[in-house]
């Protein structure tokens, strides 16, 4: 009794999609295997809006159709919690000083200077770039109370 194939559309975060040839019969935990070998406890799948926890269901009783898309969510490998003194959610402060911290306190001091220099140099600017330059700041204005936020 040869079972019939389905094909199946694994769609990750990044838009790029997968095709998994599966069996009815095959479980949610067998798919994992096959196509996400040693990352079994990484993926979490998502049909319909619905997070597939249970291993042991077949993808029949999930009702999934020819082409039907299962939405996979790769998380990182966790730490082996083998070392209690390897420090947690301390490491990663270290790498919050970069770049990305510092662009929104140096957008701010560029608007500043930009301000200083319209105010002193009036003849400078014209109407447009005054324009622009309010636009810009409301926008950087926007970005710093939803950053901060948080």
């Amino acid at each position: 009794s040869a079972e019939p194939t389905l094909v199946l559309r694994l769609k990750f975060l990044n838009d790029t999609e997968r095709l998994a040839r599966v069996r009815p019969g095959d479980t949610v935990g067998a798919l994992k295997r096959t196509y996400f070998p040693g990352q079994e406890q990484q993926v979490r799948l998502i049909y319909q809006g619905q997070l597939l926890r249970d291993d042991t269901q077949s993808l029949a009783g999930l009702h999934l159709g020819h082409l039907s898309v299962l939405h996979c969510h790769l998380s990182p490998p966790s730490v082996t919690p083998t070392a209690p003194c390897s420090p947690g959610p301390r490491s990663p402060a270290p790498a919050a000083l970069g770049v990305g911290s510092l662009a929104l306190p140096l957008f701010v001091l560029l608007l500043a200077l930009l301000w200083y220099l319209q105010l002193q140099h009036r003849h400078v600017f014209t109407a447009t770039a005054t324009t622009c330059l309010a636009g810009l700041t409301l926008l950087v204005t926007f970005v710093a109370f939803a950053m901060y936020r948080r």
